[in-house]
């Protein structure tokens, strides 16, 4: 593309786009960092306002990775539309295991939401899932790579709540650029925040006594936790051993797709 990305001063707060933000300025390999307008995360783009596509197609984006699948899909919509975007889809796992669960959280019960979530069991579900999309899939993640060091950005990466998938897609991307683990985890937890955490809608006739308590068991879903980041990197040790052997080896990234990417997204 011909244009020039727009680099915003500030962080902008988009309508019906949850947890935008530019990874520019993170800490990178040799002292540098990622260049600000060329790497962009967010939850999905379905519901954006016709001034969010404005700020979106002022980006310059060369590429958006959609990381739902088909089941999220159908619940939240297509992603809009943006003029020459190229959209990539590369659906990973689900740690909530997709829209039959999301329909358990939207319409059941307390009493079926404690069966299912309560006792640890929405936080054990998150931490296993983080554990097996570093593990099982390889093949995307060395996908989304091998596109970004070819000819992609400024790119965009997203799921629904920009968060889980779209977050280990984005420590893989991080941690090929040299990005530290601090600095990979406290972007992580940036999804924290509240203008850009993802709500969840509920059934009207629900019993707004139990209100309280459902939002306690659903939290674990919807937040962004150490403990989850740190269940990726101890699968990556455990399998591989060493951050250069996942990327080398599990990403099949040689050091001359490593040096392309590094020269495409970090400053000189």
């Amino acid at each position: 593309m011909t244009q020039t990305p727009y680099v915003p001063h500030t962080e902008p707060v988009l309508a019906g786009v949850r947890n935008f933000r530019d990874l520019g300025g993170l800490p990178a390999a040799d002292g540098r960092r990622i260049r600000p307008g060329v790497l962009f995360r967010s939850g999905h783009l379905a519901r954006a306002t016709a001034e969010d596509a404005e700020f979106l197609g002022s980006l310059g984006l060369h590429t958006v990775f959609d990381f739902r699948n088909a089941a999220d899909i159908e619940l939240e919509g297509a992603d809009i539309a943006l003029p020459g975007v190229r959209n990539v889809n590369l659906p990973l796992s689900d740690p909530a295991d997709g829209g039959e669960f999301w329909r358990m959280v939207r319409e059941s019960g307390l009493d079926r939401l404690r069966e299912a979530l309560s006792a640890g069991q929405a936080a054990g579900r998150m931490t296993a899932s983080y554990r097996e999309i570093v593990t099982t899939r390889t093949a995307e993640h060395s996908r989304v790579l091998h596109t970004l060091a070819q000819d992609a950005v400024p790119a965009l990466m997203h799921c629904s709540a920009g968060k889980d998938r779209a977050g280990l897609s984005v420590m893989a991307t991080l941690l090929a650029l040299g990005v530290p683990a601090d600095a990979v985890e406290a972007d992580y937890l940036e999804s924290n925040a509240p203008h850009r955490r993802y709500t969840v809608k509920r059934r009207q006739d629900v019993d707004p006594a139990t209100e309280a308590e459902v939002a306690q068991l659903l939290s674990p879903l919807f937040e962004a936790r150490a403990e989850y980041l740190a269940a990726a990197f101890t699968a990556i040790e455990d399998t591989w051993g060493t951050t250069e052997r996942y990327l080398s080896e599990g990403l099949g990234l040689a050091p001359a797709t490593r040096e392309l990417l590094q020269k495409r997204l970090l400053t000189d």
